[in-house]
């Protein structure tokens, strides 16, 4: 008989002792494509695991290893509550299903040991930093000059987490170094990455960020990287270097200027002259393809735009972090669709193949978010063995 995976017809095959197969879905079909589809449409969620809620970051999000790439899903939202997916336990690991069709094997996160932890003056080491699967975050200063003012990012929540009460408005370079130790001897992180909010100084907080870095790396051992807007002069770019982290993200969040206007007005003011001035100046600094941007699809951008200024940033040798847009609860954007995956892989697919053509891959990203790819759909592009139909099984 045959079933249909979203509009595809595949075939399935009588039943055999181990259970019934599905076969014959077309190549069109495969685990790059359903990473894509399920970061779009979130997941129904049967087991327990490692999830975040409401505020800055991979917010209302699972995060989990989908047959081993890391991967965050909305799971604790709107769009996630009606999705075709579910995420189920099985007698080792998880897997992925469709109704009764199983997709993929998953692996899902637990709860972080150091969370428990607390620091001499009681702060808990939760409210310090977070375990992104395996990287150790932390926002160092939770407030941002943009923030409740017209230049506000209507996509950003950094505040909506500081009136949570999950984190503290500015932790200092002692309590990083002291957590991100026992990030990784309880639970082993394999790199940092440090962001902040805008500041009014010339430097934008790339100093403070920096020293933080500096901090987590002489204690830890954690490659680092660490996020701030392009300060007013660029030499503060090498003090940056010169506090050792390895690597940092300037994110323009958008190529079209229209649209960076309406969603990051602050940021536009800025330019992308002055974005494209400080890419090159931290490549300069830190090397090919250790200088990372955000590139958000879904919130009203021309492809053709996003595309010639995707090109035009690899050429100097910056990673363009391409992601879908996940509406984070509180902010400015929270009931913003999501783009669908119709929408995102066309353009996914031609970023990841002309960063092939110039030799950039997640593989060179020392820290950072280039270096983790759960909240992208570029890491399952990269590799042949992802473009193949999946195997899909149904539960007998």
């Amino acid at each position: 008989m045959t079933a249909l995976i979203d509009d595809y017809p595949v075939l399935v095959e009588p039943p055999e002792a181990d259970g019934r197969f599905l076969a014959g879905a077309p190549a069109a079909w495969d685990l790059s494509t359903l990473i894509m589809d399920i970061q779009a449409r979130g997941m129904h969620v049967e087991v327990e695991m490692e999830r975040r809620s409401g505020g800055a970051g991979p917010t209302d999000s699972g995060m989990m290893w989908i047959e081993g790439f890391p991967v965050t899903v909305p799971t604790g939202n709107d769009v996630a509550a009606t999705s075709p997916y579910t995420l189920r336990g099985e007698d080792e690991g998880y897997g992925v299903y469709r109704g009764e069709v199983r997709l993929a094997s998953a692996r899902a996160e637990r709860r972080p040991r150091f969370y428990d932890l607390k620091t001499a003056d009681g702060v808990p080491y939760e409210a310090i930093a977070l375990l992104h699967l395996d990287s150790f975050a932390s926002t160092v200063v939770q407030t941002c000059t943009y923030w409740n003012t017209s230049d506000q990012c209507t996509f950003c929540g950094i505040g909506v987490s500081l009136s949570s009460g999950r984190t503290i408005v500015k932790k200092t370079p002692e309590m990083l170094a002291e957590v991100s130790v026992a990030a990784v001897e309880l639970d082993g992180a394999v790199d940092a990455t440090l962001t902040t909010g805008s500041s009014k100084g010339v430097d934008r907080g790339a100093r403070y960020v920096a020293r933080c870095g500096q901090a987590v790396k002489e204690a830890s051992g954690l490659p680092v990287q660490v996020q701030f807007e392009p300060p007013a002069k660029l030499d503060i770019i090498n003090e940056v270097g010169d506090m050792g982290v390895d690597s940092v993200g300037i994110h323009i969040e958008t190529f079209d200027p229209d649209v960076l206007a309406r969603v990051a007005p602050g940021k536009a003011r800025i330019g992308m002259d002055a974005y494209f001035a400080a890419w090159e100046r931290a490549v300069d600094v830190f090397g090919y393809g250790q200088v990372s941007t955000y590139v958000i699809l879904g919130m009203g951008e021309d492809p053709d735009l996003t595309l010639e200024g995707v090109q035009r940033a690899v050429d100097i040798g910056v990673y363009p972090f391409v992601v879908p847009l996940k509406p984070v609860a509180g902010s400015l954007m929270e009931h913003w669709p999501s783009p669908p995956r119709a929408y995102v892989e066309p353009i996914y697919r031609r970023v990841q193949a002309y960063m092939a053509l110039k030799g950039m891959h997640s593989g060179i990203a020392k820290a950072g978010c280039a270096r983790c790819q759960a909240c992208s759909g570029l890491q399952s592009l990269e590799s042949s063995s992802t473009a193949v139909p999946l195997t899909l099984t149904v539960r007998p």
